[in-house]
């Protein structure tokens, strides 16, 4: 998961040695999410038919090559590509993980295991703009991919080995598309999914271009701004460990809308007083506090849709998150190109907004309820 988002701080680098300006190299950063998001959906059924563990360990052994490919790019189309694979073969990671946590936790105990290993996530990506603003600094931006990979296959190879305890179990039916069109038929899920695919869109879209709003306001280096977005990831992992507490006092709905509201405060900081650095870093932790109290409820909703295709389940949040996260940054990027980043955090902050209204408007679907056919 450290992989994910390690673009966003070098992102300036990458523009600056490729030579394309840098609204049109966040195009990377889309080649990355919407693959990721996509291929969800297909990892998902596969890991319920096949096998989580397995899954998760066939696709790393690619991202591990395409990570390394990622360092011998020379142009925009050659890094699009290869970040493109990348994002398809990462994108088996995070749902199937879910799926394994709402298999092993009760009900009960669950979104405070969502939030702690997403918090965890969040985490690693923050220190990994950090790790990755460090090596392009004392390197360049290519030796960030050639470290990536390496650690990769660490990971790999830990997965190979000491995973193989993990438990793994497989569905006997042989159905394909029936339990995506169950899930979004009905009501109560579709609604979920939809706000979860504008999260991503708003939230996502943001936060893609907080490197390159750093780099544009204060012209720190990428040690400086990889520092600067670990807080992000610091913020996460609070948010992550206190999630499931405050679901439990105030319910989820509320717990939504606390975390959307501290999202919306952090980018409206980032607007009208974006250019006061201590204020930004502020900014930089609301979002991420707000993004996982937001998030780990969403996924804990999610959890209850389909016990015997979680992976399904999971996967379409994770495809509705990161899809609407490359529709928010390819958009984004349009915006930033045309006008500036003040008027894409202007634009963003109302569709915040109006996301905070609709999870006030919608009833009845943040309870965990099961959508599985009888």
């Amino acid at each position: 998961m450290a992989d994910n988002w390690v673009v966003s701080p070098i992102l300036p680098s990458i523009s600056n040695d490729i030579g394309v300006d840098i609204a049109h190299t966040a195009l990377i950063l889309t080649a990355y999410m919407v693959p990721f998001g996509l291929f969800q959906l297909i990892f998902g059924y596969l890991a319920d038919k096949f096998g989580k563990r397995q899954v998760i360990s066939f696709s790393m052994v690619f991202f591990t090559i395409a990570t390394a490919l990622c360092a011998l790019g020379s142009g925009l189309t050659d890094l699009i590509i290869y970040r493109a694979l990348t994002g398809i073969f990462a994108a088996s990671v995070m749902p199937i993980s879910m799926a394994l946590i709402g298999d092993i936790f009760p009900i009960n105990e669950r979104q405070s295991a969502i939030g702690t290993f997403l918090g965890i996530s969040f985490l690693g990506q923050g220190l990994s703009m950090l790790l990755g603003g460090s090596i392009a600094y004392f390197l360049n931006w290519r030796g960030v991919f050639a470290v990536y990979a390496v650690l990769a296959v660490i990971a790999t190879a830990l997965l190979l080995t000491m995973g193989k305890k993990i438990p793994s179990s497989k569905s006997e039916t042989s159905q394909v598309l029936a339990p995506y069109i169950n899930l979004i038929t009905n009501p109560l899920s579709l609604k979920i999914y939809l706000l979860v695919l504008f999260e991503g869109f708003f939230l996502m879209g943001i936060f893609s271009f907080l490197g390159g709003f750093i780099k544009t306001t204060y012209d720190f280096n990428n040690f400086i701004i990889g520092l600067i977005m670990t807080v992000f990831g610091l913020m996460a992992v609070t948010g992550g460990r206190v999630s499931g507490k405050i679901a439990s006092r105030v319910g989820r709905k509320k717990t939504i809308v606390i975390g959307l509201t501290s999202t919306l405060v952090g980018n409206l900081i980032f607007i009208l007083m974006g250019n006061v650095l201590a204020f930004f870093i502020i900014g930089v932790g609301l979002l991420g506090f707000g993004l996982m109290l937001a998030h780990s409820t969403f996924l804990t909703i999610a959890t209850g849709f389909a016990e015997k295709w979680r992976g399904v389940a999971m996967s379409l949040v994770a495809f509705c998150m990161m899809g609407g996260g490359g529709l928010g940054t390819a958009i984004g990027s349009r915006i930033v190109g045309n006008s500036s980043y003040l008027t894409l955090f202007s634009v963003y902050g109302i569709g915040l907004i109006f996301l905070i209204l609709a999870v006030l408007l919608v009833k009845k679907s943040f309870m965990i309820n099961s959508v599985e056919s009888k």
